[in-house]
C-alpha cells in the first residue's frame, strides 16, 4: 500500500537553488540598461529628426507642415532613404521584416548599424510602424556579441531572453509586460525548474530596462480617458461587440499581407520597394490626415483627449486607413513593429463605437478595440490584455477585458498570423 501511494504521489519540480541565480543578476542588470538607452537613443535621434522635417524644414520652404504635398513628399523621400540604407549599408539592415516578430534572430554585428539608422529614418518619416522589432533585434544581437565576449562560459541562449526582456520592459515602462512576453514563450518551450526560476533573469533585465526608462523618459500609456467606475451588463456587451470586431478588422488585414507584401517583392530591388510604399503611405495620409503618420502612440493621446470630438465616420476612416497604412508600410521594407499602430487602430474603432451608441463609455470602447485589434496582429494573448487595460487605468474594466478577450481569440487562433516564412507563406 506504501509503495502504491508513493508510485501514485504527484511528482514536484525542483527549484533552482539560489545560487545558481545569483550570478545572472550583474548580466541582467547591464543588459537592461544598456537595451533601454539603445532604445532610447534612437527614440530620441529619431525625435529630433521628426521635428525638423515636419517643422522648420516645411516652413522655411513654404508649405504646410502636414499638408497632402508635404505628407507624400516626406513618405516618398523617406522610402527612398531608407532604401538606400538597406540597399547599400552592411548587412543591408537585416532580414525581411515582414518575417520577424517579436522573438528576433541573432543578426551579425556588421548588421547593427544600417538597421538602426533604418528604424531611426522610418520613426521620423511618418510611416506606420512601431520601433519594438527592429530594437529588439538589435538589443539580441549587441547582448549575444558582447555577452559572448565577457562571459564566454554563460549559456548562448541567455543573451536573447535578457535583450528581449529588457527591451519589452524598457518600451512600457514597466517589466509586468515582459513577463507575459516570456511566460507565453516559456509554454511552447521544455524548461527545466520552477516557472520563476526561470523568470528570473529576464524579468531582472527587464526591472533594470523599465527603471531605467522612467528615470528617463518617464513613458505612460494613460490616455487620461473620462473615468470609469463599476462595469455593467452593457459594459460587458459593449466590451464583447468591440473586441470582437476588433479581432475581424485586424484579421482582414492579417490577411490582406501576404498579399500587399507578394506586390512589393514583384519589384525586387529596394530603391523601388521603399519608395513606391511611400507613395501608398502618401496617398493613405491624404485619405486619413496626419494623425495616421508616425507609429501612432502621440496620436492616440490626440483622439482620447477629446472623445466626441469626431463623427463616428470619421473615427472609422482613422480606423481603416490606419490599418492599411501598417500593412503597407509593414509589406514593403520598412523596419518597424505593429504593436503601436495596432493601438491606434483599435483606439478609434472603440471611439467609432461611442460615437456610434452613446452608452458605449469611451474606456471601454477604447481598451476593447485595442484588445481585439492586438490579438488579431500580435497574437500575444497576455500583452494584448495588458496593453488594452493600461490605456485606461481603470480596475474596473480589467475583468471586462478578460471575458471580452475569449470569444475574440477563438476568432483568430488557429489563423495565420501577420508574420511571413522566408518564401511568403503566412505563420500560424
Amino acid at each position: 500500500m506504501v509503495q502504491d501511494s508513493e508510485q501514485r504521489a504527484p511528482s514536484v519540480t525542483p527549484a533552482t537553488p539560489a545560487r545558481v541565480l545569483l550570478p545572472s543578476i550583474l548580466p541582467a542588470v547591464a543588459v537592461g540598461v544598456v537595451s533601454c538607452l539603445v532604445l532610447v537613443g534612437v527614440s530620441v535621434a529619431a525625435e529630433e529628426l521628426q521635428d525638423l522635417l515636419w517643422g522648420p524644414l516645411p516652413d522655411a520652404l513654404g508649405i504646410g507642415r502636414y499638408s497632402v504635398a508635404w505628407m507624400f513628399v516626406m513618405l516618398v523621400a523617406t522610402g527612398a532613404a531608407v532604401g538606400l540604407v538597406v540597399w547599400k549599408v552592411p548587412g543591408h539592415a537585416g532580414p525581411d521584416p515582414a518575417t520577424v516578430g517579436l522573438d528576433a534572430p541573432v543578426l551579425p554585428p556588421a548588421v547593427l548599424p544600417g538597421l538602426l539608422l533604418a528604424t531611426a529614418l522610418m520613426l521620423a518619416g511618418g510611416p506606420s510602424l512601431g520601433p519594438e522589432n527592429p530594437i529588439i533585434a538589435v538589443n539580441v544581437g549587441l547582448a549575444v556579441w558582447l555577452g559572448g565576449r565577457a562571459l564566454p562560459r554563460a549559456p548562448g541562449r541567455m543573451w536573447p531572453a535578457l535583450a528581449e526582456a529588457a527591451t519589452i520592459g524598457a518600451l512600457f515602462g514597466t517589466p509586468v509586460a515582459a513577463a507575459l512576453v516570456i511566460s507565453e514563450a516559456l509554454a511552447r518551450e521544455e524548461t527545466r525548474g520552477l516557472l520563476w526560476d526561470n523568470l528570473f533573469p529576464p524579468l531582472t533585465a527587464a526591472a533594470a530596462g523599465a527603471l531605467t526608462a522612467t528615470l528617463v523618459e518617464h513613458p505612460s500609456f494613460d490616455l487620461d480617458l473620462p473615468s470609469f467606475g463599476r462595469p455593467g451588463w452593457g459594459d460587458l456587451s459593449a466590451a464583447l461587440v468591440v473586441a470582437s470586431a476588433g479581432a475581424l478588422l485586424g484579421m482582414g488585414a492579417v490577411r490582406s499581407f501576404p498579399h500587399v507584401h507578394g506586390a512589393f517583392r514583384r519589384l525586387r530591388h529596394p530603391m523601388l520597394m521603399l519608395p513606391a510604399g511611400g507613395a501608398v503611405l502618401g496617398v493613405l495620409a491624404a485619405l486619413g490626415g496626419h494623425l495616421t503618420l508616425f507609429k501612432g502612440l502621440d496620436e492616440i493621446a490626440v483622439l482620447a483627449r477629446d472623445p466626441e470630438g469626431r463623427s463616428a465616420g470619421e473615427f472609422a476612416v482613422l480606423t481603416v486607413v490606419k490599418l492599411a497604412a501598417l500593412v503597407v508600410a509593414a509589406s514593403c521594407g520598412f523596419r518597424g513593429g505593429r504593436i503601436f499602430p495596432a493601438v491606434f487602430a483599435g483606439t478609434a474603432l472603440g471611439l467609432c463605437a461611442h460615437a456610434l451608441v452613446s452608452g458605449v463609455h469611451p474606456s471601454v470602447g477604447v481598451s476593447a478595440g485595442a484588445l481585439g485589434m492586438l490579438l488579431a496582429i500580435t497574437r500575444q494573448g497576455w500583452v494584448s490584455l495588458f496593453v488594452a487595460a493600461v490605456l485606461v487605468a481603470s480596475p474596473g474594466v480589467i475583468a471586462l477585458l478578460c471575458i471580452a478577450s475569449l470569444p475574440a481569440w477563438l476568432l483568430v487562433t488557429g489563423r495565420p498570423q501577420m508574420q511571413l516564412r522566408p518564401d511568403g507563406t503566412p505563420v500560424r
